[in-house]
């Protein structure tokens, strides 16, 4: 600590971005979000956040956890007793928005993430974080034996930054140990992954992403009997979403629809169910 506030160590600044686009999310009478918990914590943080003002990718990330936010919520209504898993945790705070008090929830993150994270979250009976890496299979035990399907794996933002052999990986274990259960990802076709250097938020940080992938279609062809539920770019978002949206968020996701930028058309946001029967049903 300083006087200032949580220094950050060695801990990702890509973590910081959808942490600072819902803190100035939420100043506005028209919030995407209403996350106050989100203006607290960067004002605790001891980092010039100032260098991500007036990103657009700022708003982009506020509409993707506002998307992933939705999907939770659904899964919630139909299972109130469910388990959800916030795979790459960093500083969301989605338990915070949507938590019913009867879902069992695990953030998931590596550890020096998660010593930030204890900064300001407190693990409760219905609350757990987990100090891993999605990669090690040991996180999966901690989740199963504590708590039963159905589950909501959500990977908000992660996937991307690993290598393919990695993710493959990944998603062979989540198939295999949470079969029949939904998984929200995100995924960057190859035109952005080979111009990050030029993107406006992470050309500022040293994390770059290193899997391109073309769409959930691909990952059914990795695992087969994986079903795609959905599958979004920021342009076109749900219509039930788009239209909750401002007048002028509305109107500017309708400019980049029609500019068709790669950037936006090749960043998808998916749904999709593991193959195989779900458990805990």
């Amino acid at each position: 600590m300083t006087e200032h506030g949580v220094r950050l160590g060695t801990v990702q600044e890509t973590l910081l971005i959808p942490l600072y686009g819902r803190a100035v999310d939420n100043r506005k009478p028209d919030a995407v979000l209403r996350d106050a918990r989100a203006e607290e914590i960067v004002a605790s943080i001891d980092y010039d956040f100032a260098r991500f003002d007036n990103l657009p990718s700022l708003t982009g990330a506020v509409l993707r956890t506002s998307l992933f936010d939705r999907w939770v919520a659904d899964f919630l209504a139909a299972h109130p007793t469910c388990t959800v898993v916030e795979i790459g945790a960093g500083l969301n705070t989605r338990y915070e928005r949507l938590d019913t008090g009867r879902t069992r929830w695990f953030d998931l993150d590596l550890p020096d993430v998660i010593d930030l994270r204890r900064s300001f979250f407190t693990d409760t009976p219905h609350r757990m974080t987990i100090a891993a890496s999605v990669t090690d299979a040991a996180w999966v035990d901690t989740v199963t034996s504590q708590a039963d399907g159905p589950y909501f794996l959500a990977a908000e933002a992660v996937l991307p930054y690993l290598v393919e052999t990695d993710v493959r990986q990944v998603l062979g274990l989540l198939a295999d140990r949470f079969p029949g259960s939904l998984l929200a990802l995100d995924t960057a076709g190859p035109g952005i992954v080979t111009t990050q250097d030029q993107h406006d938020a992470l050309s500022k940080v040293d994390a770059r992403m290193q899997w391109s992938c073309t769409g959930p279609t691909e990952l059914a062809e990795w695992l087969p009997g994986l079903t795609v539920l959905a599958s979004h770019t920021l342009s076109s978002l749900p219509r039930p979403m788009h239209d909750t949206l401002s007048a002028s968020l509305q109107e500017m996701l309708a400019g980049l629809a029609r500019q068709r930028l790669p950037q936006v058309e090749e960043y998808r946001l998916n749904l999709v169910q593991l193959p195989g029967a779900p458990d805990g049903r």
